[in-house]
């Protein structure tokens, strides 16, 4: 059956095999030795930069469309640059950044020089190195969007380099409360923003210092040493207990004075991760833990997660702390780190990510009638691969189940043998490679006709791996959110090996609502599951529910600051079950005539594989800030009005 035509993706308007994308990532190192200490024990001046790379590298998963580095130089003589940064657009931005990097020392004879001449001269050398790894949640892109961003100053404690892996959904009044105070923002974006926010209160911080040494003794006051007495007595909790209680959102941001003060502060919802290690040679902060555990080969038990509501701070000596800047609220960690965008690679989120796959399972042998000798599994993407191996893991446990009950029961009718027993030991899951990614669809090619024919092949498949016509074939993923990769590519390839039936399962639940942390997903009508309950609301003549939550939300978004919001888009899913909507979806995407059925994690299963992150709300609507609630009311308000552009 053909979905209604309304429920149809627009050619034009709609990215073929558009994954789900990621907010960003961050990387910190603070050096806690002069520069020639590292230059005798690991060979190099270079040593952070080299760890640097590495850290972005493989964190590269996390930022797609640009990235960032920026290094303080404590060391460094007036009338010489101090504060350093780099910034490039593209894929290989990473490669690009670290490839004029490495030319520059290269250049300058970076390890023929002596320590006192690099720890002054060299370019991109210092104590304090950011990078960042950018991906726009707001469509917006160029250079002026890419982190580190840089509030340059005469003095050294009133320069700050910041960059983040954030998104806020409360800019509008965050803009409004700088233009307030007198400031002038050069672009209206969450990023611009904060570094305002954050330089005004550093400015403030600066200027009572400044009044406090001053007023001790007017008459003989002198500026002389003033700035040295400045940094040294700086408190950065001060500018951030000043900045962030106004901020709405997902986020750790990360900082740097010119004069050496760094902050790695996280949200007080924990949205977003981050961790840290400390020696005393080197202090590292990043947004994943495997990465530090392997570019420093230092155990997992030593790397540290930041609270909610917590800042790991550094004094200009190198001295770390980790304070309280606002209160933990509820914890709202984000459980789609541990589904898709985190690298597996981190021991906790592996064993979460099979156990997603092992709690599909009973739905899985339902939907196949229990035929497992008539099943064949696969995974598709790559990403979808350990919880696959869950799926299998329990798939073999249920089969033991069986061939135990089985050979009980020969035993109790008197028909145990050596044949019959082997007849019973025959049964195993059968696993093949049923899809292969074969080619990445360049962005070159043209809309329409011509483009969705070369998306159907991305993917190939391993022919002869079915017996057509008799068996199903299972094939999990770790989110559907769009269902053009389904509708488009996958469905359509696999369906040439002819099974007797596809079963798509989803590692985790129904997308339904947009996330505004910094998950790439902001408009209604990029969900499939949401296209699936407005088309059964038609089909059923239950518009009015359509247009009585238009009126809804229009009254929510219409509430003061600092009213209680209520998420009324929850009401387009209400009149249907979980599987009503798992069986339009089904036909929504299938693009031959061949039985498909659609598989989701429950959020319940959900929360018992990954019960340390309960952070829901893109499953569930259950924001964790008023901001998210607000934003949900006005996104389902652009959808029923037509609009399609991102919001900030």
């Amino acid at each position: 059956m053909k979905p209604p035509a309304d429920t149809i993706y627009s050619k034009k308007q709609v990215k073929i095999l558009e994954p789900l994308k990621h907010e960003c990532g961050i990387a910190m190192i603070r050096l806690r030795k002069p520069l020639g200490y590292y230059k005798e024990k690991y060979g190099s001046y270079a040593y952070a930069l080299n760890k640097l790379y590495l850290l972005m590298e493989k964190q590269h998963n996390r930022g797609q469309e640009g990235a960032g580095v920026g290094v303080v130089n404590l060391k460094a003589n007036p009338g010489h640059e101090y504060v350093w940064r780099e910034r490039e657009l593209g894929p290989q931005a990473i490669q690009e950044i670290f490839n004029r990097i490495g030319k520059r020392l290269s250049d300058v004879g970076l390890e023929s020089m002596t320590p006192q001449q690099a720890a002054t001269e060299a370019p991109m050398i210092g104590e304090i190195y950011l990078g960042h790894l950018r991906y726009s949640t707001t469509g917006k892109s160029g250079m002026e969007y890419v982190h580190p961003f840089l509030r340059r100053n005469n003095w050294r404690s009133r320069n700050l380099l910041m960059c983040g892996n954030f998104n806020m959904t409360n800019v509008d009044q965050l803009f409004e409360s700088v233009v307030s105070r007198g400031q002038h923002p050069r672009l209206h974006s969450d990023t611009i923003i904060l570094l305002e926010m954050l330089g005004y209160a550093l400015d403030k911080e600066n200027h009572r210092l400044y009044r406090k040494h001053r007023d001790l003794d007017p008459e003989n006051f002198v500026d002389r040493n003033l700035e040295e007495i400045i940094e040294e007595e700086l408190d950065i909790r001060n500018v951030l207990k000043a900045s962030a209680p106004e901020w709405d959102g997902g986020y750790v941001i990360c900082g740097a004075t010119g004069s050496g003060n760094v902050f790695v502060f996280r949200d007080p919802n924990g949205i977003r991760p981050a961790y840290y290690y400390i020696d005393d040679e080197i202090i590292i902060a990043t947004s994943e833990r495997p990465q530090i555990q392997t570019v420093f080969g230092v155990p997992r038990d030593n790397i540290h997660e930041l609270e909610p509501g917590e800042a790991l701070l550094i004094s200009i000596d190198g001295t770390p702390s980790v304070e309280r800047i606002l209160p933990q609220q509820s914890n709202s960690k984000c459980s789609f780190e541990r589904i898709y965008f985190s690298r597996g690679s981190d021991s906790a989120i592996y064993r979460e990510r099979k156990e997603l796959g092992r709690l599909l399972v009973p739905k899985v042998v339902e939907s196949v009638e229990g035929n497992i000798d008539s099943t064949v599994f696969s995974y598709i993407p790559n990403t979808a691969e350990v919880a696959f191996y869950g799926l299998v893991e329990g798939i073999e446990e249920y089969l033991n189940n069986y061939k135990t009950d089985r050979i009980l029961a020969l035993q109790a009718d008197g028909k145990l043998n050596r044949e019959s027993i082997r007849k019973v030991m025959e049964a195993e899951v059968r696993i093949e490679k049923a899809a292969i990614k074969d080619i990445k669809l360049r962005t070159f090619i043209a809309e329409g006709d011509v483009r969705n024919d070369l998306a159907a092949h991305v993917y190939d498949i391993s022919y002869g791996c079915l017996r057509e016509g008799k068996d199903s074939l299972v094939v999990i993923d770790d989110s559907i959110v769009r269902g053009t990769t389904l509708r488009q590519s996958i469905l359509s390839m696999l369906s040439r090996l002819e099974p007797k039936k596809i079963v798509v399962v989803s590692s985790s639940p129904q997308v339904r609502y947009p996330d505004y942390y910094g998950i790439d997903m902001s408009r209604m009508d990029e969900f499939i599951a949401f296209k699936a309950a407005v088309s059964l609301l038609k089909e059923r003549g239950m518009e009015y529910v359509l247009a009585s939550t238009y009126a809804a939300c229009r009254k929510e978004v219409e509430k003061k600051p600092g009213e209680k919001l209520k998420n009324h888009v929850k009401n387009i899913y209400s009149h249907f079950t979980d599987e009503q909507i798992s069986r339009r979806i089904a036909e929504m995407v299938k693009p031959v005539d061949i039985d498909v059925e659609i598989v989701y994690q429950t959020i319940d299963g959900l929360h018992k594989a990954c019960p340390d992150h309960p952070g829901d709300w893109y499953f569930s609507g259950d924001y964790p800030t008023q901001g998210g609630i607000r934003r949900v009311n006005q996104a389902y308000i652009d959808w029923y009005e037509g609009k399609t552009a991102k919001r900030n």
